[in-house]
């Protein structure tokens, strides 16, 4: 399912933003609503309140989870992510949007985890990992596909921090203020990790014989 930006990506319409099983966000009032609804029944314990909240952020957890630490502990990151989610709603004051905030305990629970377990398990610019995530058993053959797996080699292969960056700008469509807030840093800080971070990309791109007209096509 495409995920379209609230801002121009790389390339302008960067194939990045079509990774499939992505959740797209809601419309933002309407999301606002549902999540200050459910907020609140959360809080009063309200049956089968917890679980709708996890069912509803799970994709994106999950997702961002991913790309900052890959496949092999992707689903330990998530359910770490939630425990700290569940733990801080009662203290949840909405002082930003509650995806902010979720994001921001999965994108903490997810550096956390890579700086305990190290890097030696992740794809790096500086090598090959000892444990590599697993491949398909067949490699996609259309267009499409490829240039996804391509896009997605490409990713994992960027330092944690240019990562993290581009998933929440360039994947997950959010604003640079909504980033900074996450990331805790200023917003020309944010601005600058992405350009460096696209810059980047597109030299592991352009050696793979990857051009910005070929993720305009895609």
């Amino acid at each position: 399912m495409a995920v379209k930006p609230r801002q121009p990506p790389m390339f302008g319409v960067t194939a990045v933003t079509t990774i499939e099983g992505l959740l797209a966000p809601a419309k933002a009032t309407q999301a606002e609503q549902d999540d200050a609804a459910l907020i609140a029944a959360v809080k009063r314990s309200d049956p089968g309140s917890r679980e709708a909240l996890y069912h509803r952020y799970k994709r994106r957890v999950y997702g961002l989870a991913l790309r900052i630490v890959g496949p092999v502990d992707a689903e330990e990151v998530s359910q770490e992510a939630f425990i700290r989610i569940f733990r801080g709603l009662p203290k949840f004051r909405g002082d930003a949007a509650l995806s902010t905030w979720i994001y921001r305990l999965a994108v903490n629970a997810a550096l956390s985890h890579r700086t305990r377990r190290g890097a030696a398990r992740l794809p790096t610019e500086e090598g090959t990992p000892e444990v590599v995530e697993s491949q398909p058993a067949e490699e996609p053959t259309r267009g499409d596909a490829v240039l996804r797996a391509r896009l997605e080699r490409a990713l994992v292969r960027l330092p944690a921090g240019y990562r993290t960056v581009i998933v929440l700008h360039d994947v997950e469509g959010l604003e640079h203020e909504e980033i900074a807030s996450i990331l805790s840093c200023h917003v020309g800080t944010s601005k600058s990790q992405l350009h460096k971070a696209r810059a980047r990309l597109r030299e592991i791109l352009a050696a793979e014989g990857i051009t910005a007209a070929a993720l305009e096509d895609g």
